[in-house]
């Protein structure tokens, strides 16, 4: 999808997300120490806005402008940043990298893990939550197409010269009309040395 198809979803409504954190990010993230992060592909910044309000000092980068006013609009703690995450290149390295459901071609999204590795300082983590290639059969939501979707076995290499925390398939409970279900993510955690 392109930026002008992003805007017109978030244009479409109040909040295309929830304003929680991903519940995973909420989880792990909670009680680590805060320091300088990113949030690659933020949308409305949910996730950078939640880690600011712990103390972190965060950047949020998005391509949709309409995404990146919406969480200027909720947040002055965060420093948004309109820019394509594939060309984007920050001025400064990280404690924290956060990949949060950014689905795109294998060919796009290694050269860009592989980047966002390098911008991690030492004890620096690399922090990927998306749907799970296996969501599509057996869990329910996000993209229907299994090119762009994650595994782990496929993503773990690229993170050279970082030790491995978590690397695995978790679910998520979500709410649909017929009562609760689960979407199928991974999840995969890891820290520069």
């Amino acid at each position: 999808m392109e930026a002008t198809d992003w805007d017109d979803r978030y244009r479409a409504t109040d909040r295309l997300w929830s304003a929680d954190p991903n519940i995973f990010v909420g989880d792990r993230l909670a009680d680590g120490k805060p320091g300088v992060g990113l949030d690659l592909a933020s949308g409305e910044g949910r996730n950078a806005i939640w880690l600011a309000e712990r103390g972190w000092e965060m950047t949020a980068v998005d391509f949709s402008p309409v995404a990146v006013e919406r969480g200027r609009a909720n947040s002055t703690g965060v420093e948004f940043v309109v820019g394509d995450v594939l060309t984007w290149n920050p001025d400064r390295s990280y404690d924290l990298v956060l990949v949060a459901y950014l689905h795109l071609p294998l060919a796009d999204f290694e050269p860009l893990i592989r980047r966002a590795v390098d911008w991690l300082q030492p004890g620096g983590e690399l922090f990927m939550i998306g749907h799970d290639r296996t969501n599509i059969e057996h869990g329910i939501g996000g993209p229907q197409y299994p090119e762009v979707l994650w595994d782990v076995d496929e993503i773990v290499p690229w993170l050279e010269g970082l030790e491995v925390m978590e690397a695995g398939v978790v679910e998520r409970a979500v709410e649909v009309d017929h009562g609760p279900t689960a979407a199928i993510d991974a999840l995969i955690r890891a820290r520069r040395v």
